[in-house]
């Protein structure tokens, strides 16, 4: 079972015209526009407050897509279903991207509920606390807060998993590292999708013009507001420089352009090192977060077929981890050479 799930996988299918066009749209709008944009406190805030707004406006969802509010710990939260036969007793703790000062659960939908088709369970989407008025440690604790809340519920870890795209990736990582570090069961496994895991002074030298979508000095001018006053090697702030033993098997996924591609591929190459079953995905030319995208690429709807896959052999090998540690006790003495042989071969 480890082995379906600890590849590196460069997809083979064509760049679609749909992602061509798109590339070339983002890198005459979206990208100079963040780099006018954010370069102030002032226009970091006024950017919350529009797309707080526009995450008002509803999204036109397919009709077997269903949207519950919930509270989570001390934050709001929705839970989304979608497609049929869902497994109530399975999760899928998500936590969306932004930055860290803008979208919302609102806003993610076009992943959340593909992902609750994809893994055959409700998501659970968090609305954790963001900048500027709050800071990493407060969105770090309302995702672990939001993870006890799921255990407080019933749900047993091996049925949990987590997920989350840019800085909901970087969320996502810290929070794994955070609940082993505190002794907490870890869930099945997670995905991340185009990870923000270096909040640190690091040359981002990788796709700096290539990128059609985002600013490597924005990037860094981000990194620096949102680490003023902090260690930004630390694990929790900057994940790239954690250490990645005794974590479940971690998806990340991430476009081949991307200026952040490259620090998803050091958090696969650490977590391999420690242990860690990793699925490293590159899509040829796709955008940052282009999950998100799936109404426009047909290469963001195919993506969720390889979550679905990784999900299922995570959700198996962790089942079988189970089943071998429960052997010993359930089957015969501790001790009994002959078990140990049976758990060996397992």
């Amino acid at each position: 079972m480890r082995h379906e799930i600890d590849v590196d996988v460069c997809p083979g299918y064509p760049v679609s015209w749909q992602a061509s066009a798109l590339n070339t749209i983002m890198r005459s709008t979206v990208k100079p526009l963040s780099e006018l944009l954010l370069r102030s406190g002032f226009s970091v805030l006024a950017a919350s407050h529009i797309v707080g707004l526009a995450g008002k406006v509803p999204l036109r969802l397919p009709p077997h897509v269903t949207l519950v509010h919930d509270r989570v710990g001390a934050c709001a939260g929705e839970w989304v279903r979608a497609g049929q036969g869902l497994d109530e007793s399975k999760v899928l703790l998500y936590l969306h991207g932004g930055g860290y000062f803008v979208c919302s659960p609102a806003t993610h939908r076009p992943i959340t509920w593909r992902l609750s088709v994809a893994t055959r369970r409700p998501v659970l989407a968090v609305d954790y606390r963001q900048g500027p008025a709050h800071t990493l440690a407060q969105s770090l604790d309302d995702a672990v807060a939001a993870y006890r809340c799921l255990l407080e519920k019933g749900y047993d870890p091996a049925d949990i998993l987590i997920a989350g795209d840019s800085a909901g990736g970087h969320l996502t990582l810290a929070t794994l590292l955070a609940l082993r570090d505190r002794g907490i069961e870890l869930p099945a496994g997670a995905v991340c999708m185009s990870p923000w895991t270096d909040l640190s002074d690091t040359p981002r030298r990788a796709n700096r013009l290539v990128d059609p979508m985002i600013s490597a000095g924005r990037v860094d001018w981000l990194a620096r507001r949102w680490t003023a006053g902090l260690d930004a090697r630390d694990p929790l702030v900057s994940p790239v420089f954690g250490d990645y033993a005794g974590l479940p098997p971690l998806m990340l996924i991430t476009g081949s352009t991307e200026v952040l591609r490259d620090e998803g591929r050091r958090v696969a190459e650490r977590a391999r090192a420690a242990g860690v079953p990793v699925t490293y995905e590159e899509w040829r030319r796709m955008p940052h977060v282009f999950p998100i995208l799936a109404d426009i690429l047909p290469e963001a709807r195919l993506v969720f077929q390889h979550i679905a896959r990784f999900a299922a052999a995570a959700q198996r090998l962790r089942e079988g981890d189970l089943l071998v540690r429960a052997a010993p006790e359930k089957d015969g003495p501790a001790g009994d050479p002959a078990l140990e042989t049976d758990s060996a071969a397992a």
